[in-house]
């Protein structure tokens, strides 16, 4: 019986059927680039080839450098010129000076100064094969079908692409954070590239010490009219603050303070003082109140420390309290001299009171003298604040003219200031940047790096090959392993069956004798019966012992051999386990299945004149129609369709078939059913019932996953009796590139001993 995990399809329809994993499976990285390195290998010496080429066309170029210091002390005067003061970031000065020199002016420049325009040096480079030139030249189709005159440029276009070709060859780099520029231009010519370095090196300090004199010239006449102005503007600001002053009355008392305003803050400075008089006398009077009416004999207060008389009576209050401790203690709490002592106690302690009240009453006075000060000053504060407040009001209008005034003034002082440093910069131009290395003659070229390049090539071959194997490996959606069928297809991989090429006999070759003989057939009929200790008879050993397990409850097993599509081996398969079980000793019975494309019966039985369409149709003897092989004892019941059969599938599941196995059930212990394929026909489906096991048969890297997952996710009955599938037509060149470390076919060298194809 089968296990209840069979009745339902075990295949996850989710399942990936691509080559990814979760996880970087280095195993399978190397299993990859075994399979694909020839690409790569071919892509990387195709590229190194063309690296070669390109080196040996290129047409070798120079540099030469020169070095430009940008001085920054002698910048502060023309920055304060155009920002007050406020100098540029030096980050972005350099940054600018950078661009500067690789701008048009320089190059227009050091056009006109070397006279390149004319230099037939510069204006007749030559070109490699591969260079952008070379390819501009080529796809500018214009230029082929126009005559000469309409093609040559006028001096003005030479003057603008000598100097394109000049800003093009220029590379300016700032050396690490300091403020030299590197520059360097590059040329075919080691002379020309020296002089053209040089040339841009003094054209950009002739520049630098053009743009200062202009800049300073220009800040000049400008800071001449401004000052001017505000000159004008200062003088008549004065005045008007002048004016207003006379015509409100508002008198200074210094610093620029109104009389009225240092009164009132002097009247808050002396209020401020009688409040923290007034709460020190008022906090005073309290504490010796709180003392009082506590009876506190202990409390300490600073005019009772100073006092002799507080004094006097509270030391003979101690005397007292001691004697009348003692005498207590000696003679009992009723004793006439401790009761004369308590009685002196409760004296000493009222005169003590008594000086406290006095000393309160002090207290007292003085805090109504700092309560009556404090109320003096209050109300001349009210009044001196009532005069301020109507002063204050005219000195808003007051104080904004004096803003206006003062900026003014600082204006024009400012302004005026500057005009003087102009001057002076203007009268003694120095160039704010100088050269600390000059342009030499280059002595090697600068490019190509001829090994540097074919490296990159060959870098680039194997990125490009990488690409491509990557591609291929994307794209092989093939079943390789047995571990892509367990992956793909939970069921178990039986084995493979490598590729047999049928050249060797006819196979329409009968024994004359005995025309009910099964015909030899070719070298894949056969395989198992001359190879029986190989590899390809191990794995038909696999399929019979997992159908032996699936089905120990059956005397007689019913296996049918299916595949997805024609072609992928199965009646090859069907034929040699047939050919094994027979030769194992079994009664084994092979029924040629395929009613529309018999394949087992045109390999073995093509001489046949009857068979199974007879034995169901026709009610036919088994035993009139089965061939039997004289070697093996293999009994084969054929299929002669003499004509299309258009209801093979109603055939498989009549009445007539069954007897037909109930009937051979009898006779043999296995009986063997050639199967036609899944995805064409319904034929399996129909037989399936029929059935007790089914053996899957798979093309080796022919057949795609989705092909055989969606096949038996649309057959659920027959997936279910899958002892598991054979991988067919292998490749044993191209199957060890698939082994991963840990998969049965990775020790297939180990155990290969056991098998022997002689």
């Amino acid at each position: 019986m089968l296990s209840p995990d069979k009745l339902t399809p075990r295949i996850d329809p989710s399942r990936d059927t691509g080559n990814e994993a979760d996880f970087i499976d280095f195993d399978k990285l190397i299993a990859i680039a075994r399979r694909q390195w020839r690409i790569v290998a071919a892509c990387a010496f195709a590229f190194a080839i063309l690296g070669v080429v390109y080196v040996l066309t290129s047409v070798p170029v120079y540099t030469a450098d020169t070095s430009v210091l940008i001085d920054r002390s002698d910048n502060q005067v023309i920055n304060q010129l155009a920002a007050f003061g406020q100098l540029d970031d030096d980050e972005g000065t350099v940054l600018s000076q950078v661009e500067l020199l690789k701008s048009d002016t320089i190059a227009y420049a050091v056009v006109d100064k070397l006279k390149l325009v004319d230099d037939p040096v510069f204006t007749s480079p030559k070109n490699s094969l591969f260079s952008v030139a070379t390819l501009k030249s080529l796809l500018n189709f214009r230029s082929w079908f126009a005559d000469d005159a309409a093609v040559a440029p006028d001096p003005e276009m030479k003057r603008r692409w000598a100097a394109e070709t000049v800003a093009g060859n220029i590379d300016v780099e700032r050396v690490g954070k300091s403020y030299v520029l590197d520059v360097s231009y590059t040329s075919q010519s080691p002379d020309l590239a020296r002089k053209i370095a040089a040339a841009i090196a003094d054209v950009y300090m002739v520049d630098k010490l053009n743009s200062k004199y202009e800049a300073t010239r220009r800040a000049g006449e400008w800071l001449q009219e401004r000052i001017e102005e505000l000159r004008q503007q200062a003088l008549d600001t004065d005045l008007a603050v002048q004016k207003f002053r006379s015509e409100h009355g508002l008198v200074e008392a210094g610093s620029g303070t109104l009389l009225s305003e240092q009164q009132l803050s002097e009247l808050n400075s002396q209020l401020i003082n009688a409040q923290a008089a007034t709460a020190q006398a008022e906090a005073k009077y309290a504490r010796i109140k709180s003392i009082i009416q506590a009876k506190q004999t202990d409390a300490i207060v600073t005019d009772v420390l100073d006092s002799s008389i507080s004094n006097d009576l509270r030391k003979k209050y101690l005397e007292a309290s001691k004697l009348e401790a003692e005498i207590e203690a000696r003679l009992g709490p009723d004793h006439v001299q401790a009761v004369r002592l308590r009685a002196e106690m409760a004296e000493y302690e009222r005169l003590m009171f008594d000086e406290l009240n006095r000393i309160a009453e002090s207290y007292q006075s003085e805090l109504q003298v700092a309560q009556s000060r404090e109320k003096s000053l209050r109300d001349s504060v009210d009044q001196a604040t009532g005069v301020a407040a109507t002063a204050g009001e005219t000195q808003v209008q007051l104080r904004e003219l004096e803003r206006t005034r003062d900026t003014y003034k600082n204006l024009y002082q400012n302004f005026l200031t500057r005009y003087q440093e102009a001057i002076q910069q203007q009268s003694f131009p120095i160039t704010a940047a100088r050269i600390i290395t000059t342009a030499e003659t280059p002595t090697k070229p600068s490019a190509p790096k001829r090994s540097l390049v074919v490296a990159f090539a060959m870098f680039l071959g194997c990125a490009f090959g990488s690409g491509i194997g990557a591609f291929r490996e994307f794209r092989d959606r093939f079943f390789r392993t047995g571990d892509d069928v367990k992956d793909m297809l939970d069921v178990e991989s039986l084995g493979v069956m490598p590729l047999i090429e049928n050249n060797v006999e006819d196979p329409t070759l009968v024994d004359p004798g005995n025309p009910r003989s099964i015909a030899r057939g070719g070298k894949t009929t056969t395989y198992v019966e001359e190879h029986p200790l190989s590899a390809f008879a191990e794995t038909l050993r696999s399929a019979k012992i997992a159908i032996d397990i699936s089905a120990a409850d059956q005397r007689c097993k019913v296996i049918g051999v299916v595949s997805s599509l024609p072609g992928e081996g199965k009646s090859t398969t069907a034929i040699n386990f047939a050919k094994l079980l027979a030769m194992q000793g079994a009664r084994c019975l092979l029924i040629d299945g395929d009613m529309r494309n018999p394949g087992a019966t045109r390999a073995i039985g093509r001489h046949a004149e009857a068979g199974l369409l007879e034995a169901i149709v026709d009610n036919r003897p088994l035993k009139d129609l089965i061939l039997l092989d004289p070697k093996t004892k293999l009994a084969f019941l054929p299929t002669v369709a003499r004509y299309r059969v258009p209801h093979s599938s109603e055939l498989l599941a009549s009445r007539g078939m069954d007897q037909l196995l109930e009937m051979a059930r009898q006779s043999f212990d296995y009986i063997i059913v050639d199967l036609p394929p899944l995805a064409p026909v319904v034929d399996a489906r129909a037989i399936n019932p029929k059935l007790d096991a089914v053996v899957f048969v798979i093309e080796w890297g022919k057949t795609s996953r989705k092909v055989v997952q969606s096949t038996l996710l649309s057959e659920p009955d027959l997936y279910s009796k899958c002892v598991g599938a054979i991988l067919t037509k292998v490749d044993p060149s191209q199957m060890k590139l698939y082994r991963t470390f840990g998969s049965s076919e990775y020790y297939y060298k180990r155990y290969s001993r056991y098998y022997t194809e002689s």
